[in-house]
């Protein structure tokens, strides 16, 4: 969403709990599920001004989305009279692609002697996610999406079926059959992901529950690749459990030799949450230092729902203090 202040600028200081170089902008772009910490200088003319917030949607196709501005009035202390009507912020177009990214390709993080980053120059494995929205059959195409199909979501073509008993208490307690460890580190079918795509091998997903298994330690890179599978959009995916380095982003298809020259490993943000461009990739970098189960999952809570999701297990290290914690003793079971 776009987000303002009536003829007051803000000064970003803060992205997901991290440190940015100061941006002083008059409209911040923030994706679903991130945090931005900004500074008001209260410096205009006593008075009331709209606070306001606008959505941001990018999608290929015409579906709906919520139109619904947030506003509020910032009211200056001081002896002033009110307006009739408060000024309200001059805020991005809802499809203003160009906008976000302005915005976006701004931030840095802060990276100074007193905040310093340690980006992972290199990787020790590359984990490559496409995005996608899907469809799944339903019987005599009785249910409401196109073509009497059921929407659905997955990540490298696999919709994420949520279990029955939770994912951690079962790799903890070694509970078979509630999972499987082999959600594939590269998608099932390679093909050209940002053109136009029919073929019901990539429109129709398999169903699993799959999880992502990474060995304690390693450097990851991971590449979430957005496609127009269904309906081409700006996808925010989430990562529980880390901090990681958004180190590149672009449009079109990701390519091995040539889009890590456009990497910033100097000083890029360190987020939990970035947005996928529609048609487009972001690769992230990250240090596998927190053994434990970790839910990854697009931050549209509809597309979460509809399966773009898999789980991430990062295995026990060598000691006590790099493995997984037991349970605590008071841990309410189920009923």
């Amino acid at each position: 969403m776009f987000f303002g202040i009536a003829q007051n600028n803000l000064t970003v200081v803060a992205q997901d709990g991290a440190y940015i170089k100061p941006i002083t902008t008059n409209y911040i772009m923030v994706t679903p599920g991130q945090t931005m910490d900004a500074l008001l200088t209260a410096n205009q003319t006593p008075s009331e001004y709209y606070v306001a917030a606008t959505p941001f949607f990018d999608s290929s196709i015409n579906v709906p989305y919520n139109i619904t501005n947030m506003s509020a009035i910032l009211n200056y202390t001081g002896t002033f009279t009110s307006p009739s009507s408060p000024l309200y912020p001059t805020l991005p177009n809802v499809t203003d692609m160009d906008a976000a990214n302005a915005f976006t390709s701004q931030i840095r993080a802060l990276a100074s002697a007193d905040h310093s980053v340690n980006i992972p120059q290199d990787f020790d494995r590359r984990i490559f996610i496409t995005v996608s929205v899907n469809l799944l059959p339903c019987e005599q195409d009785s249910c409401a999406g196109p073509n009497g199909k059921r929407l659905a979501a997955s990540l490298n073509n696999i919709s994420f079926v949520t279990s029955s008993i939770d994912i951690l208490q079962a790799y903890y307690r070694s509970l078979f059959g509630t999972f499987e460890d082999d959600f594939p580190s590269f998608p099932t079918f390679v093909f050209n992901y940002t053109s136009g795509v029919s073929e019901d091998e990539y429109l129709l997903p398999s169903r699993g529950t799959k999880a992502l298994m990474i060995d304690y330690s390693k450097r990851v890179e991971t590449v979430f690749q957005g496609t127009n599978i269904g309906n081409a959009e700006n996808h925010p995916m989430h990562l529980h459990g880390f901090s990681f380095y958004l180190v590149g982003t672009g449009s079109g298809n990701f390519e091995n030799t040539t889009s890590p020259d456009g990497y910033n490993l100097q000083d890029p943000p360190a987020v939990n949450t970035i947005g996928v461009p529609k048609n487009g990739w972001s690769a992230i970098r990250f240090v596998a230092n927190n053994p434990e189960v970790w839910f990854m999952h697009c931050h549209l809570e509809r597309h979460a729902s509809w399966g773009m999701a898999t789980v991430l297990i990062v295995r026990n290290g060598m000691t006590e203090e790099t493995s997984l914690l037991p349970p605590p003793a008071n841990l309410p079971t189920c009923s």
